[in-house]
């Protein structure tokens, strides 16, 4: 009983873990291209679009199958 508890436990929690990881990847990918936000450089559209993809990307994912399923937008 208590190992079927502990796997309903890592069951339930496997949405909240493909989230982070999501989030993480990213973090990431914002973080390469972070230099571009700095105020002496000028940041083109394509990568302020790009940059807001990235952080809208968690936007409307509800299950595990979305969040694996999520198509990253392509850098500029």
């Amino acid at each position: 009983a208590q190992r079927d508890q502990e796997e309903a436990d890592w069951e339930a929690g496997a949405f909240d873990r493909a989230m982070d990881k999501l989030r993480q990847d990213r973090n990431r990918k914002l973080a390469e291209t972070d230099f571009y936000a700095l105020s002496d450089v000028t940041m083109s559209e394509d990568m302020t679009t790009y940059r807001q993809n990235l952080r809208d990307i968690t936007n409307g994912l509800s299950t595990v199958e979305d969040v694996n399923n999520v198509t990253w937008p392509t850098k500029p």
